[in-house]
């Protein structure tokens, strides 16, 4: 049995974003979609003494944003500096900021990737790193790519041999669930629902905002406010 996830890469997602990853055996980042402004791909939200705050990476952005997620570049590279200084601002208390800030520092200090798929990806790894998952990240671009929505999901998880098929709820209102069933494929649809909350700085909790808020907060006490992550 062979479970596969394919999402489009983003920026320090949040928790459920690596949930997914955990509950799949290969996650496969669909990066040859097309960029999508003011959308998950370079950009997050972190906690505030105000409330959830924006940081944003920009981008280069040519015509009328027919580009794909891999073929996009960052607009220079000042905003790594801005990202950090705002994250350490609105951190530095948290109980472990400093076992955090020790790997994650590095990755805007040294200058990440100009390619925002590449750049999403070396967050990802660094983040399933530290929590101890062990799913294959791959790109979308490593199988065939075949035409029509659905059919290309089920056709990228035929290519790598997915039993099953865990997508996330939002796709219901589009996906197909024939194409999955034709090739033998289980299709699931993954729940974002029921997360506890867990000790936060600022405030009412908020749930959605990036993954490091939960790693700054709990450490290696993360994963019991996951479903997914042992």
């Amino acid at each position: 049995m062979k479970k596969v996830a394919i999402l489009q890469s983003n920026y320090i997602p949040w928790k459920g974003y690596f949930d997914m990853i955990a509950a799949a055996d290969e996650f496969i980042l669909y990066d040859d979609m097309q960029y999508t402004r003011r959308d998950w791909r370079n950009r997050n939200q972190i906690k505030t003494s105000s409330g959830p705050q924006w940081i944003t990476i920009p981008v280069v952005v040519k015509g009328k944003y027919h580009q794909r997620i891999r073929d996009t570049e960052t607009d220079g590279a000042e905003w790594a500096a801005a990202h950090w200084k705002a994250i350490e601002l609105n951190y530095r208390r948290a109980a472990h900021f400093p076992e955090i800030a020790e790997w994650l520092k590095p990755l805007y200090a040294d200058g990440p990737p100009a390619n925002l798929s590449r750049l999403n990806r070396l967050f990802l790894e660094r983040v399933c790193a530290y929590l101890g998952i062990r799913t294959r990240l791959s790109n979308s671009w490593d199988y065939r790519l075949a035409d029509g929505k659905t059919e290309r999901l089920a056709d990228l998880c035929a290519q790598c041999g997915a039993s099953e098929y865990i997508s996330g709820p939002a796709a219901k209102s589009y996906v197909d669930e024939n194409a999955f069933r034709e090739r033998g494929i289980k299709l699931t649809w993954f729940d974002y629902g029921g997360y506890p909350e867990y000790p936060q700085l600022w405030g009412a909790f908020a749930h959605g905002v990036t993954i490091l808020d939960l790693l700054f907060n709990c450490g290696k006490d993360s994963p019991k406010y996951m479903r997914h992550v042992k």
